[in-house]
């Protein structure tokens, strides 16, 4: 059986609304927005905001390739954005976001980010088996 597109989702945002996030709630927000290690990654960057936009973005488009929005129990922290060796992106999905991401037949989960000074933009697709063939 050959894997299909299940899902795919895109978001963009606009980098000064994060910058105001983060101004107006700071640690708060950053910490139920971002895990450790995005925090890590998006504060070592000159242009940290554009960073933690992407990862944003980046976040809201799994939720909509997965189909399920905010319900499920998911939360923020359950999608995180990674980067490989080379810097490409790669999401990694624990709690609420693994379980439907299992349940779904999902197997691989593709993300793709850019950002310039004033918005930030992701797309995802889920790839897999349908549970319902």
């Amino acid at each position: 059986m050959a894997m299909q597109i299940i899902g795919i989702g895109t978001d963009i945002i606009e980098c000064l609304r994060i910058a105001q996030m983060i101004e107006r709630h700071g640690e708060l927000f950053l910490g139920r927005v971002y895990t450790e290690h995005e925090i890590e990654y998006c504060s070592t960057k000159k242009s940290a905001t554009q960073h933690y936009a992407g990862r944003w973005a980046a976040k809201e488009a799994v939720l909509k390739a997965l189909g399920t929005g905010w319900r499920r129990g998911i939360s923020w922290r359950d999608i995180e954005v990674r980067n490989k060796h080379g810097g490409a992106p790669t999401i990694a999905l624990c709690g609420g976001a693994r379980e439907v991401f299992e349940q779904s037949g999902i197997r691989k989960m593709h993300i793709s980010i850019s950002h310039c000074r004033s918005h930030a933009t992701a797309y995802a697709v889920a790839e897999g088996y349908s549970p319902d063939k």
